[in-house]
């Protein structure tokens, strides 16, 4: 009887092993890179304007370096913060010193405390801007025509939003320097899906375009262009990197709320994408970048029906 039961007990046993590493499985390779695909970086900045929601703040801050490498210049950002009491009792003007996070798609600010000394002015943006000619242009609302506007695009070939009559267009605005991944590489990446989607969808239109907009031409030239765009693996029948003269530039942007200029040599701006119908009027303008390329998938197959 006593051999008997601990038979049964050794029969068992492994199940109960089994049983047990189920509750508690090792991790798996994604679980594990969220801990570790981090990448942080001490910077020094002004406050220029905190957001009214609190969660987030507009700050000039010093070129963003580690170990001697350069990350990203002196330019003006907005920046996202988790906990909105990292930005508690701070306001404009406020000398802050920051960690920013960089984790795969995403990046954000925190440990945020107020200094009693400015960071070095030689490592901030230049308070001298670069001054241009403008186009007085009108904001643009739902079902408002877009002019045409005329750029150079990675192949050094004329672009004008004016060829794109009939079907769907969808543009947004970049520069290939941006290194922020919840900035332009978050919009050409949510372009490139839109892409791969429309592309493999049965019965999907194929009557749309899309346009990624430098508004940095001085160094974002077509072979620059070229270059970012491959990493994309954009299909250039579908989508296309241009830029051209800033006024042109300026316009467009100015006409769908996309806010960009030139500090001391450094970029700042904000996120705007728009889709166009078939018929040259605007049909919806995302903000920000919360947007998803299903959310501009549904939209391009909506504008592309020819009315």
């Amino acid at each position: 009887m006593v051999r008997w039961i601990q038979t049964l007990i050794f029969a068992l046993l492994p199940l109960a092993l089994a049983s047990c590493s189920e509750k508690a499985p090792a991790p798996t390779k994604e679980t594990v890179n969220v801990s570790t695909n981090q990448q942080f970086y001490e910077v020094k900045g002004v406050i220029k304007e905190i957001k009214a929601d609190g969660k987030s703040a507009v700050i000039k801050h010093e070129a963003v370096t580690s170990s001697g490498t350069n990350y990203m210049p002196a330019m003006t950002m907005p920046f996202d913060v988790k906990n909105t009491n990292e930005l508690h009792d701070l306001k404009s003007g406020d000398v802050i010193s920051f960690r920013l996070v960089v984790a795969g798609d995403d990046a954000w600010i925190d440990q945020v405390k107020k200094l009693d000394v400015a960071p070095k002015t030689s490592e901030l943006p230049s308070r001298a801007s670069t001054f241009h000619i403008v186009r007085d242009v009108e904001p643009l609302n739902i079902g408002d025509p877009l002019p045409a506007y005329h750029f150079t695009n990675e192949m050094g070939q004329a672009v004008s939003t004016a060829d794109f009559k009939g079907k769907a267009l969808a543009f947004t605005f970049i520069f290939t320097k941006c290194p922020l991944p919840n900035f332009c590489p978050l919009m050409s990446k949510n372009f490139s899906q839109t892409q791969r989607t429309l592309l493999s969808t049965p019965n999907a239109p194929t009557n749309w375009h899309l346009l990624s907009i430098s508004f940095d031409p001085e160094s974002d030239t077509p072979a620059t262009l070229q270059a970012y765009a491959n990493r994309y693996y954009h299909d250039s029948n579908y989508w296309n990197f241009v830029s051209g003269d800033i006024v042109e530039t300026t316009a467009i942007a100015d006409q769908v709320g996309e806010k960009f200029g030139n500090e001391g040599g450094s970029i700042t701006h904000n996120l705007r994408t728009v889709v166009i119908d078939t018929q040259g009027k605007v049909q919806k303008i995302f903000t920000g970048n919360q947007w998803t390329s299903d959310e501009l998938v549904e939209e391009i197959v909506k504008a592309a029906k020819v009315n």
